[in-house]
């Protein structure tokens, strides 16, 4: 497969970006949104087959000691591919010197934990939407 892995926010169709996450089962926004929140992190990942966008993630970080891993996708027709692989590969190199967290979809964690990383024991939320949250498994 002719995949192209890029870090440049510049020309994606962040359209896509909300649709897959939407898609997906995560939480999106408007476009604009997603731009913002993308040009704004410590790096951003975006993956595309020919000249298709099929997966993408991001990582905020002091770049001290903390990172956080977030709108970690791929679109259905490509999971299963290694692409979400590559793009979790991308983005750990770029925070090796920091703990690394996310919140990974109900189900999802096997894919992390063949990737290092370890549920935790402990955790704290406040989510703009508690109920959903619950519903979805996230919080109790």
């Amino acid at each position: 497969m002719n995949l192209r892995v890029t870090l440049d926010c510049a020309g994606v169709d962040w359209s896509i970006v909300s649709g897959t996450l939407q898609r997906v089962g995560m939480a999106h926004y408007e476009p604009d949104i997603h731009r913002k929140a993308f040009e704004n992190s410590h790096t951003s990942v975006f993956v595309y087959h020919e000249a298709q966008l099929v997966g993408f993630g991001r990582v905020i970080s002091d770049d001290a000691y903390q990172a956080a891993v977030y709108d970690m996708a791929v679109i259905p027709e490509y999971q299963g591919q290694g692409i979400g692989t590559t793009i979790m590969k991308h983005i750990l190199s770029r925070v090796t010197h920091c703990n690394v967290i996310l919140y990974a979809a109900v189900g999802k964690e096997p894919f992390y934990e063949k990737l290092g990383l370890r549920k935790m024991k402990t955790g704290m939320a406040r989510f703009n939407n508690p109920d959903e949250m619950r519903k979805r498994g996230f919080t109790d």
